[in-house]
C-alpha cells in the first residue's frame, strides 16, 4: 500500500511501471541500461480516490493525464533505476496530496465606508484635474 493521506492509500496493483532508456548523462550505461521509469496510474477507475479528488487531479495533472484518465509520470532525473522509481512515486503522492487538499470556501466581503469615501475623493480629484485641462476661456 502506498499511503497518500490518512484517508487515501493506493494499492500497489493500481500502479504500472515500465522502464525505458533515459537521455542525458550516464557514460557507457546510457545506451545499454533502461533507467528511466514511466509510472502509470488509472485515476479515473481507481476505487481509492473520491470523485472530487479525481476531478481536481485531472485539472492539476494537465498534459500528464490521458483522455481515458490515466496519469503518466516519467522520471529520468537520476542515473539509477531505483532512485527514478522512488522519484516517480514521490511525485505521484505529492500530486494526489495536492488534489486532496480542501480549500476553505470564500466568504464575500464588502468594502468599508472609509474605503468607499477614499475612492470617491480620489475620483473627484482626478476629474478636477481633467476638468482644469480644458480650453482656456478669455476673461
Amino acid at each position: 500500500m502506498l499511503a497518500i493521506t490518512p484517508f487515501i492509500s493506493l494499492d500497489e496493483d493500481e500502479l504500472q511501471e515500465s522502464f525505458l532508456r533515459a537521455g542525458g548523462p550516464g557514460g557507457q550505461n546510457v545506451n545499454k541500461v533502461e533507467t528511466a521509469v514511466q509510472l502509470r496510474f488509472d485515476a479515473a477507475n481507481s476505487p481509492a480516490l473520491p470523485d472530487w479528488v479525481k476531478q481536481k487531479l485531472r485539472t492539476l495533472a494537465g498534459r500528464r493525464m490521458t483522455d481515458e484518465g490515466v496519469l503518466v509520470i516519467t522520471a529520468q532525473k537520476y542515473r539509477s533505476q531505483e532512485r527514478n522509481r522512488e522519484d516517480a512515486r514521490l511525485r505521484l503522492v505529492e500530486l494526489i496530496q495536492k488534489a486532496a487538499e480542501r480549500q476553505p470556501p470564500r466568504r464575500p466581503t464588502r468594502p468599508t465606508l472609509a474605503s468607499k469615501q477614499r475612492r470617491l475623493e480620489a475620483k473627484g480629484g482626478r476629474s478636477e484635474v481633467k476638468r482644469l485641462r480644458g480650453k482656456v476661456t478669455p476673461d
